[in-house]
């Protein structure tokens, strides 16, 4: 709020209306008033009130990590995608497991790095067209989308801060986002499957 700096007003009008008989003698008065030190105590000037109470700036710090830390995934788990054909040994991927909505909605924002072999992986309630962007997105990624079967349906790359859309190429009820390039790097393709634990009673 504006502070506002207020005028003093006077809250009343004191007019001095002295008669001109008898005027020596209240001056009189008046001067005896002064020597005697009668009136003469100045009045207090009241106290400054203080600032108002609000919560500490380490406070405030604390209360926005900690919504950071509530929208965090909690869970983690290892899963292994397979060569559809056999012809490569299977690959291992440390996950973060965003299995709600708040977790959904944050993904990988404002993340400045993510390890090699790590990833997040977005567990939904059933198959369906799923689309992704880059919204405050700062590292450049690669997502996989997975069907209910584990079948990766769809791979594309995706640049930091971009909010073009990504839509998967079928319906999708997971989405694995990496670092750009995990994917062609190590040879995974659409139609490989990734070997993921049941985690559908945790999606909500």
């Amino acid at each position: 709020m504006k502070s506002q700096v207020v005028s003093p007003v006077l809250n009343e009008r004191i007019e001095p209306r002295m008669r001109i008989q008898g005027a020596l003698p209240a001056l009189l008065f008046i001067f005896l008033l002064f020597i005697a030190g009668c009136g003469g105590e100045e009045s207090s000037t009241p106290e400054e009130a203080g600032p108002a109470t609000t919560a500490p700036a380490q406070t405030t710090t604390e209360a926005t990590q900690n919504a950071a830390v509530t929208s965090a995934p909690d869970e983690s788990t290892t899963i292994a995608i397979t060569d559809a054909n056999g012809e490569r040994s299977e690959v291992e991927v440390e996950v973060e497991i965003a299995d709600d909505e708040a977790e959904q909605r944050r993904g990988l924002m404002e993340r400045t790095e993510l390890a090699g072999n790590a990833g997040m992986l977005f567990v939904f309630d059933r198959e369906a067209p799923r689309s992704f962007w880059m919204r405050n997105t700062l590292i450049p990624l690669s997502i996989a989308y997975i069907a209910a079967d584990g079948r990766i349906v769809d791979i594309q790359d995706m640049q930091p801060l971009d909010e073009t859309s990504h839509p998967s190429a079928e319906p999708a009820q997971y989405a694995l986002e990496v670092n750009q390039g995990f994917f062609a790097e190590r040879g995974i393709e659409v139609g490989d499957v990734v070997e993921i634990p049941d985690l559908r009673g945790s999606s909500g």
